[in-house]
């Protein structure tokens, strides 16, 4: 809309274009670079359509588009496990739950944010959530491990208030008193997206330091990983995490809908995945 948005599409050139996708990529990041321009030619077919310009006239087929390399960077349970202690201690325990709930179900962290009470279910294997995933619409079974359900308990416990049903779980640390900086005491509030990442990145920088940039979303790859080397199939971990990675996805979807026995399968493939992933690890170092 700043860029472009009030001019007439006929008079926007490549360079225009290209200018404003070298801005975002520095501002922003590379997918979202690219991501502009496949929304742009979107649009641009759109406004053919409606007879504000010509379908073969658009500019940005000057200029190529590649998609940015796609990211491999993984966590470890036993560097997540250090992000978690590390986040209670400095009293960020809404944020060391969103870890905890995040690294045993796979869900995204937009999906992990948006969780409440009323999804919330305990079996005798463990506590689970059921969710309808925003991106997919897809249902989920989002298992819990015993650790992980104690700090989701605990962190609940320690809020000090009770939870509407439907109310979002996890919350900031907020501040109890006036401080010294003329910064007024507030309640916790649900994580939004962007308070989400800051104190993640505040973390992780107190525990690994400021040259450590993978972010929380890559907890899902992780996952992956390790249920991977554990010896998960493709439908499996597509049940796991809801979503389309299985191979036929319309059947899959329809003929094989989310089953807690199978999502608790990728449950134990991760646990054989880490002590692989784990022990190969110790062979390289010895």
């Amino acid at each position: 809309e700043t860029a472009c948005g009030d001019l007439d599409p006929r008079t926007i050139s490549p360079e225009d274009l290209l200018a404003l996708r070298t801005l975002v990529a520095q501002r922003v990041s590379e997918s979202e670079a690219h991501r502009l321009i496949k929304v742009w030619r979107a649009l641009w077919k759109k406004m053919a359509a409606m007879g504000y310009c010509a379908r073969e006239a658009d500019p940005s087929l000057t200029f190529s588009n590649g998609a940015p390399a796609p990211r491999q960077a993984v966590w470890t349970a036993a560097e997540v496990r250090l992000l978690v202690r590390g986040a209670w201690k400095t009293g960020y325990r809404g944020l060391a739950a969103v870890m905890a709930v995040s690294w045993d179900t796979q869900l995204s962290p937009v999906d992990v944010r948006r969780l409440t009470l009323a999804q919330m279910r305990r079996e005798e294997a463990g506590a689970l959530f059921l969710v309808a995933r925003a991106k997919t619409g897809r249902p989920a079974i989002a298992t819990l491990t015993r650790r992980s359900e104690r700090i989701l308990r605990a962190y609940l416990g320690g809020l000090g208030f009770d939870l509407l049903s439907d109310a979002p779980i996890f919350r900031t640390r907020g501040r109890a008193e006036s401080h010294a900086d003329g910064g007024r005491p507030w309640a916790p509030r649900p994580y939004t997206k962007d308070k989400l990442a800051t104190d993640f990145a505040a973390i992780r920088e107190e525990v690994f330091g400021k040259a450590e940039r993978r972010t929380l979303a890559d907890f899902r790859r992780s996952g992956v990983v390790e249920a991977t080397a554990g010896g998960a199939g493709a439908e499996q971990i597509s049940a796991k995490m809801a979503n389309t990675l299985s191979a036929s996805n319309r059947l899959h979807r329809t003929y094989a809908p989310a089953e807690t026995a199978t999502v608790r399968q990728v449950d134990e493939a991760r646990r054989a995945g880490r002590a692989k992933i784990a022990n190969k690890d110790r062979t390289k170092v010895s």
